[in-house]
């Protein structure tokens, strides 16, 4: 039974998909004689809460007293002051019955405080339900607080042959309508949206979300180690852009300035480029939790071989293309055995095109093992 409630939190929680962030993705539901009474959700950065919201729909649904109630929350109460006051509180004061809990909040402020709170309360709190489902629904959000790093989706869309252009640059379009639509879904749910600076040469992509109902657009980002960037692209619409280089250049860093666009110095690699590692870390201090990466074979394979990669959204194409151009750009194996391997997490039909969902498996467990508490 406790699971049934869960998921239904859980749908709740996805509801807020695209708004929370920098937040948790965090869905709450009251349940009393196993019926569903109230429903919340965590609102924007600064908005309530999901235990927030369920109590309040609670109490507007004539619900004054919730002594005989089971509380389903999808992650461990905040005890903490940050935007809003600590969740904890306001389930003490509502004293349900039971608060039963999909996973361990993996920030230092809360990380079990939460849970102790309640028990020293005297309320029977109950842990690991959905705890995987929670997890994935969360998964840069825990990256970022365990690593210090966001959880990067290198997303690809390529014929059969693993080709995404034609040797002249022509891509549009190798998928369907179908399949590019439901990536836009993808970058709506993430925090940023990183491309390199030859992908904005060739194709002067927007890359915002369209076509999906978001009040919320990831900001854009390119790396350009060199600073070839013009500021007459049309990434640069007024909405937020960072670029990330080597170099420092006052009187165009004015002009990406009026464009609302910021212009920000990495140390560089060994080969001259920016040192991508240093880049993720910049990324978690900004407090980004999902990068969304469309990039070209340059950057892509830079990323694959700096071990960056956490995930991989692919789109196959029913097309074969001949000679064109690849998916990353990586040096030899001298061995298969060195190859790295991702884990099969979905496939689906997408119009005529497959979506194929890919994570590094070590990168995963790494971070699931940090938010699972002993009870």
């Amino acid at each position: 039974m406790h699971s049934f409630f869960m998921q239904k939190a859980l749908e709740a929680a996805r509801t807020a998909l695209f708004i929370t962030s920098p937040n948790p993705r965090v869905g709450c539901v009251i349940v009393v004689d196993n019926t569903v009474i109230a429903t919340g959700a965590t609102q924007q950065a600064g908005g309530a809460h999901a235990e927030v919201m369920a109590l309040q729909a609670a109490q507007q649904a004539g619900y004054t007293h919730l002594e005989h109630a089971t509380v389903y929350v999808t992650l461990e109460p905040c005890s903490h002051y940050g935007r809003t006051p600590p969740c904890v509180q306001a389930l003490i004061q509502a004293r349900p019955k039971t608060v039963v809990i999909a996973m361990a909040d993996p920030n230092p402020q809360v990380a079990g405080k939460g849970i102790a709170a309640l028990k020293q309360a005297g309320i029977e709190v109950v842990v690991g339900v959905e705890q995987a489902a929670a997890f994935e629904l969360n998964i840069g959000f825990v990256a970022r607080m365990v690593r210090g790093t966001p959880w990067l989706w290198l997303k690809t869309a390529s014929s059969l042959d693993g080709q995404t252009a034609l040797a002249s640059g022509q891509s549009k379009w190798i998928t369907g309508p179908e399949a590019r639509h439901d990536g836009q879904r993808f970058r709506a749910r993430s925090c940023l949206v990183l491309t390199g600076i030859g992908t904005c040469l060739a194709d002067n992509p927007l890359l915002n979300v369209r076509d999906i109902d978001t009040p919320r657009q990831p900001i854009r980002a390119v790396v350009d180690s060199q600073l070839r960037i013009s500021p007459d692209l049309a990434l640069f619409n007024g909405d937020p852009v960072w670029v990330f280089t080597t170099r420092s250049d006052a009187q165009l860093a004015a002009q990406l300035a009026d464009k609302n666009a910021q212009l920000i110095t990495l140390p560089a690699n060994s080969d001259g480029q920016v040192d991508l590692m240093q880049l993720m870390r910049w990324l978690g201090a900004q407090q980004i939790n999902e990068v969304h990466t469309e990039a070209g074979a340059q950057l892509n394979g830079a990323l694959w071989q700096a071990g960056l990669v956490d995930a991989v959204l692919s789109y196959l194409a029913p097309v074969v293309l001949g000679p064109g151009r690849p998916l990353m750009q990586i040096d030899a194996l001298p061995d298969l055995a060195q190859a790295t391997r991702m884990e099969m997490v979905e496939t689906q039909l997408i119009g005529a095109d497959v979506r194929i969902q890919m994570r590094h498996a070590q990168h995963w467990q790494q971070l699931y093992t940090q938010i699972q508490i002993e009870e």
